[in-house]
This record gives structure tokens, sequence and C-alpha cells, in this order.
């Protein structure tokens, strides 16, 4: 199959899971209540607390799965694995936007991920993380179907490395600062202003690396070669 038709096969699976997972939280938002996530807060619940850890892990479970068998190696299962991710991230916004016409601007904070700490962000943050992946996920794809495997240097090795930590940091920095807590503590947490200067400086960093893929071919080896990296 055609690496185009690939990626909108992986893409129409990305949107429908985008429509479940938008499904599920708008009725969590009904059942407790919830207009604002930094006004309603329901109370901690230990079963639902790990049924939600277990629902976002399946969630990455499910991506990556689909992306595993949408390639044929390594490098274009992890691709296409991005590009799920990704278009699977924006469209939870947009069919959010179009069930309960929230968020009203890119600005909003959210409350993104629970695992392995709370992670707080505008949502602007997580779309651009999510264009970035599927950018660098489709580039490995097309690098695959010409016939090459995509080796990064030692020094694009800890570029990546350091933007996504960066990045990550952004997110849980307030879940950070009040370490060592309980669950409770952590599920009243509520976020401070965002620190962009962390973030931003992790998503050039990221895009830096995707930027040398996509500008070069010098970095890249035949395709008998065995590794990714």
């Amino acid at each position: 199959m055609k690496m185009t038709k690939k990626i909108l096969w992986v893409g129409i699976f990305a949107i429908a899971m985008a429509f479940i997972e938008a499904a599920v939280v708008v009725y969590l938002r009904r059942i407790y209540g919830i207009s604002d996530l930094l006004i309603h807060v329901p109370p901690f619940d230990p079963q639902i607390a790990r049924i939600e850890l277990g629902r976002e892990l399946a969630t990455l479970v499910m991506l990556l799965s689909f992306g595993w068998v949408a390639g044929q190696n390594l490098q274009s299962r992890l691709g296409f694995a991005l590009i799920a991710f990704g278009v699977w991230d924006i469209f939870y916004y947009l069919w959010l936007k179009v069930f309960i016409g929230w968020p009203k601007t890119l600005l909003d904070p959210d409350l993104l991920f629970l695992f392995p700490l709370p992670w707080w962000g505008p949502i602007i943050a997580p779309l651009l993380i999510s264009l970035l992946m599927i950018i660098g996920g489709t580039l490995a794809g097309i690098r695959n179907d010409q016939g090459y495997v995509i080796r990064f240097r030692i020094t694009e090795k800890i570029a990546l490395l350091a933007g996504i930590l960066a990045m990550l940091y952004a997110f849980m920095q307030n879940a950070i600062s009040i370490l060592p807590t309980d669950a409770n503590l952590l599920s009243q947490l509520k976020p401070s202003q965002f620190n962009w200067l962390v973030f931003l400086v992790g998503l050039f960093l990221s895009g830096f690396v995707v930027w040398r893929i996509m500008r070069t071919t010098s970095y890249v080896s035949n395709k008998n070669s065995k590794s990714f990296f």
C-alpha cells in the first residue's frame, strides 16, 4: 500500500479514536458537573483514578499498536505511531469544540495526562507537539519508502532527549514542585503560570532534530541497516 494511503487510514483511525476519547470526557464532565477544570474539581476517588490511569495507558498502547501494524519495520512503525498520536490529539480538541464548545481559545488550560504526574498546560502547547509529531512521523515514513534508515548523530540524540524532558518538565512543573505528596493532593492541584520559556526551548530542540531530517540526507544509510538510531 502506498504511503499516502497508509497515512490516510492511520488518520481515519486516529480521528475516530479521538471522537471516542472526547465523548468519554464529555460524559465525565456531565457526571461530575464540571464546566471549568480550574473551578470544579471532583473529589478524589482512588478507583476512578486507577481506571483513568489505565485508560490513558490503553490509549497510548492502541496508538502504538496501530502504528506497529501499519508499518513494516521499526522506523515506519514509529513513524505511523507518531502520526496517529498527533492526529488523535488535534481532533480530540476539535471534537470537544463541536460537542461542548470548549476550548474557547487555544490558551485555555487543560489537564493533559495523569501519568506519571498531572500534566497541565495551555491547549496550544500539546497541539504544537502534535504537529511536530505528524511532520516527524511522515518524514520517517517517506525516508523508509525511499529505502533509507534515519540515523541520528549523538548531538541530535541529546538534543531530542533534552527537548522532550524540557517539555515534560514544563507540563509537570506544578506537580513536581509539591513532591513528595499523596495522590489526593495531586488530584486537587491547580496550575500556575505555564513555563513558556522551558517549553519553547524543548520544542525548538525537538523541532531542530526534525528539521535536520527534512533538510539533509547525509544522515541516512542503506535500508539494510537494522538500527533506527
